[in-house]
């Protein structure tokens, strides 16, 4: 059996980041009419590019079949939605951006970021390929193109509205498995004097976070600026500026122009890169170990929740991320240990979770059951769903996060 290829530089994986085993696509939530029927599962095996260092999932789903129909909203959690006008009001200063601009957001999901550019008076236009959530943006007024976005198609967007000002790739750079062609479209979309802006998960974080339930088949790259930068060189486009965030474990912002009007990085560049270098990521012995700090992790978890089980104390989890069907899918957790989490995303709700079948529930559901201790399965948003879980702490309840270290508060 051939090995697959690095979809950056094309050459062969021969080397493991980390093997989670066999789960099911995390956002595949069941109706009740499937928890009996089959479910696929796939590879959870990440590599690491034995020559240019990117750590990646290989396609084993189509992008096409993962986001064309999403169950993923961003305005449903109020600190995405805060994050987004901070940032909104940061790349309109940095950039001078006025009446007489144009922001294009690609995976622009349910409008939540435009429209803090719209409310602006700027121009904007979303690009997002599952027409499910497009539609509320839709809805909300905010111009949308759904499609998935490589160099053909941006270069038609391009035509048909005018090249950007500010092009946001927003936690959608390690989604796509043709990263180079999705890079070229972000170019394609582009004023010879623009800017793309990209957030994306940083890999340092994860490795020193022992953050592996962001692995999952939709994100097929796990990125740091080195990979970053080499990734956007391949469309043209040079890094300039860096700025690292606490979202999702742990992000790094990337400011990037074309090479051409490139001038010299900022001191924050060469801070990340040397962060990253200390840390190994730089070179290919420096990713070794990750799969024991994940086993480490499931030991943690697994064994709260059996001792909870032990002595009769009840556990239901919060959320129902794609991220919490990693983690509970390679710890084997079913509802014996987990009764049932809730969710604010009513789309969710009657529904299942996939491999595990744990039931999903409106969050008015813990107060009527009042389970000893409730589990944050979206742990990176712990400060504000602890604020909204208070009152679990009326019936002498707890709250629980699994990562980086379990920690029962």
């Amino acid at each position: 059996m051939s090995l697959p290829t690095c979809r950056l530089c094309a050459a062969e994986l021969t080397r493991t980041f980390v093997d989670l085993g066999m789960s099911p696509p995390c956002e595949a939530i069941l109706d009740a009419d499937q928890i009996d029927g089959g479910e696929t599962f796939y590879p959870l095996h990440v590599r690491v590019c034995p020559s240019c260092l990117l750590v990646q999932l290989p396609a084993y789903i189509p992008a096409e079949e993962i986001f064309s129909h999403y169950a993923y909203f961003s305005s449903y959690s109020d600190s995405w939605v805060a994050h987004a006008r901070t940032f909104v009001d940061r790349a309109v200063q940095r950039r001078g951006l006025g009446s007489g601009s144009f922001v294009v957001e690609v995976a622009s999901n349910d409008g939540y970021l435009l429209r803090h550019v719209r409310d602006r008076g700027i121009r904007c236009l979303g690009v997002e390929p599952a027409a499910n959530v497009a539609q509320a943006a839709l809805d909300d007024g905010i111009d949308t193109e759904i499609c998935f976005l490589g160099e053909e198609t941006g270069a038609g967007i391009a035509a048909r509205h005018g090249r950007a000002d500010l092009v946001v790739a927003n936690n959608v750079f390690a989604h796509v498995p043709d990263i180079v062609d999705f890079a070229r479209g972000l170019r394609a979309l582009l004023s010879d004097d623009g800017c793309v802006t990209i957030e994306i998960p940083h890999l340092l974080r994860l490795v020193e976070g022992r953050e592996y339930d962001t692995i999952y088949h939709e994100h097929y790259s796990y990125l740091s600026l080195l990979t970053t930068a080499r990734v956007l060189a391949e469309a043209g486009l040079t890094v300039v500026d860096v700025d690292e965030l606490p979202t999702h474990g742990g992000s790094l912002r990337t400011w990037s122009v074309p090479a051409e009007s490139a001038g010299e990085p900022t001191a924050a560049v060469r801070k990340v890169l040397d962060d990253e270098a200390a840390a190994g990521l730089h070179t290919l012995d420096g990713h070794a170990g990750f799969g024991a700090a994940v086993a480490e992790v499931r030991n943690e978890l697994v064994e709260f929740l059996i001792e909870c089980s032990r002595k009769g104390a009840t556990v239901a989890g919060y959320g129902a991320p794609g991220k919490g069907n990693t983690l509970l899918n390679h710890c084997g957790v079913r509802q014996d240990l987990l009764s049932f989490t809730v969710d604010r995303n009513p789309f969710k709700h009657g529904k299942f979770l996939p491999g595990t079948h744990i039931p999903v529930h409106p969050v008015e559901r813990l107060a009527e059951e009042r389970p000893d201790y409730v589990l944050i399965l979206p742990w990176n948003l712990r400060a504000e769903i602890a604020e909204q879980l208070s009152y679990v702490r009326d019936w002498g309840g707890r709250l629980v996060v699994p990562l980086p270290a379990l920690d029962v508060f």
